[in-house]
């Protein structure tokens, strides 16, 4: 691997093209935090499915790019006097050593959990009004559901064992099912959400990540259904056409494909 002096070198590198990119190309010039936000979250979904597929060569081209990204803020920022590169590595510098005082200071902590919670009271110290407010609004629902369970549970807000989660599950699915029943279309959606939220939480205890497992069933049934299409066209049948059974057979198929 690189030393330190040539991950310096290699970063002052990037630091020098962007202010060339910055002065001379016509695209760079136009662009301002607004109109690369978007660009950036598109960046980061593609790093997360690099992750997800385990794609090292992937992942380390994904993180070129989102480190670009985060350059090209701190140079626009340089440009109103507002703040550079070198106070952002600052801020996040202090903040650690700040968050850290287990390995910065005289605090003693004896697992991974304790931490969590310290990291939660620090904040509250720093001005936060609220446990919560860190969790971005614009974050997709499932995401956003086991953060808040993850930000709560580390100020002790929790259940103390998942047979207790499980158990709210089950009552959330009886809830569910009742306002099934009634065909309630409103009621319906805010139970499921109860439902949704209960197994986040469950899977939280049982150290799963939802957003990951539902991605990696997303995929499972994606590259199924893709086999499905390929070997009816290979028929030249339309899936339009074809009986439930017969498409069964080729999912079936599917579902012995070797995994990637």
């Amino acid at each position: 691997m690189n030393t330190r002096a040539d991950q310096l070198k290699a970063f002052d590198r990037l630091l020098t093209i962007m202010d060339e990119l910055r002065e001379k190309c016509p695209w760079d010039k136009k662009q301002t935090m607004e109109t690369l936000r978007h660009l950036t979250i598109e960046e980061t979904y593609e790093l997360g499915d690099a992750i997800l597929d385990n794609d090292l060569d992937e992942v380390k081209k994904e993180l070129g790019d989102v480190l670009l990204h985060l350059v090209f803020y701190a140079k626009i920022g340089s440009e109103t006097n507002h703040f550079d590169i070198a106070d952002v590595c600052n801020e996040i510098c202090e903040k650690l050593i700040h968050r850290h005082p287990h390995i910065y200071g005289d605090v003693v902590v004896k697992d991974e959990e304790e931490v969590k919670r310290n990291w939660e009271k620090l904040k509250l110290k720093e001005g936060k009004t609220s446990v919560l407010q860190g969790v971005p609004n614009s974050l997709p629902a499932l995401v956003k559901a086991n953060r808040i369970q993850d930000k709560v549970a580390g100020v002790g807000f929790d259940w103390e064992k998942p047979e207790q989660v499980w158990e709210k599950v089950e009552e959330e699915l009886e809830e569910f099912k009742v306002e099934v029943a009634k065909n309630d279309a409103d009621a319906m959606e805010s139970e499921f959400g109860d439902v949704l939220f209960s197994l986040v939480n469950y899977a939280r205890f049982k150290n799963i990540n939802p957003e990951n497992a539902l991605e990696r069933t997303n995929k499972k049934f994606k590259k199924r259904f893709q086999y499905l299409e390929t070997k009816a066209k290979s028929l030249n049948k339309d899936l339009k056409d074809m009986t439930l059974a017969e498409m069964d057979v080729f999912w079936e198929e599917a579902k012995r494909l070797p995994k990637k």
